[in-house]
């Protein structure tokens, strides 16, 4: 009885740990779905962004799209994170995630150069753009997918106790920022035709893309996973 006893508790030890083994590559497998869905999006919010924000002349919604498409490398990077975890559960950064930041860091950096100059040229201009329209719906269609996307990676970081994954989450907040910016320059100057809303909304882009720079530098630098700060 004693011997059947212990068999039975080491055979219900080793299905409890192949049962939280496959759980958690269930979950690791969720973490990398989300990163490619966050490449993906970025694609193609980046191509649409960018088309119309240089067909209806605003700023804002251009350089909302260009942010997008350099989102898209360092999404590369994380997703290669997420994916050498789960095989190592290594968490400092590879060279090829430290060579992802480095190159996303000088592309947020000529971004930022490029987002003052528009800003300081539209104020100067007083341009106006043709209509902000589909600057209000991108930057709608981004809160919601964006809000998605910190929750999904929020529950699944939660669940793996992956500071990684959490951390990823919080990068993203950048971007749910971003599109309220859009947002917001997009609808006042829809609504009220202020000429300068653009250009702010712009600068404000800038401030973000700035941010971001700094932030991928320092992480290449130090080695260390995704660490940003916004709140």
């Amino acid at each position: 009885m004693i011997v059947h006893d212990k068999y039975d508790r080491t055979r219900l030890v080793h299905s409890a740990v192949a049962g939280g083994g496959a759980r958690e590559k269930k979950l690791y497998d969720v973490a990398f779905a989300l990163s490619i869905f966050t490449i993906t999006y970025n694609i193609i919010e980046g191509l649409v962004a960018t088309y119309f924000g240089y067909e209806d002349e605003t700023f804002a919604l251009f350089g909302f799209g260009l942010d997008s498409i350099i989102e898209t490398i360092s999404g590369i990077g994380i997703a290669h994170m997420v994916y050498r975890i789960r095989r190592n559960n290594h968490v400092s950064h590879d060279d090829f995630e430290r060579t992802a930041l480095r190159v996303t860091g000088f592309a947020f950096y000529a971004l930022t150069l490029v987002l003052v100059g528009m800003a300081i040229n539209n104020t100067l201009t007083q341009h106006r753009p043709e209509t902000t329209f589909w600057g209000v719906v991108i930057s709608l269609i981004s809160i919601l997918i964006m809000w998605a996307l910190i929750y999904g990676k929020r529950k699944v970081g939660s669940q793996l106790g992956s500071e990684a994954i959490l951390a990823d989450a919080n990068c993203t907040k950048v971007c749910f920022y971003m599109s309220l910016v859009l947002l917001a320059a997009s609808g006042v100057y829809e609504w009220t035709r202020f000429v300068y809303a653009d250009a702010i909304g712009t600068e404000g882009l800038a401030y973000f893309s700035a941010t971001e720079e700094k932030e991928c530098f320092a992480k290449a630098r130090s080695g260390l996973l995704c660490s940003c700060e916004q709140g």
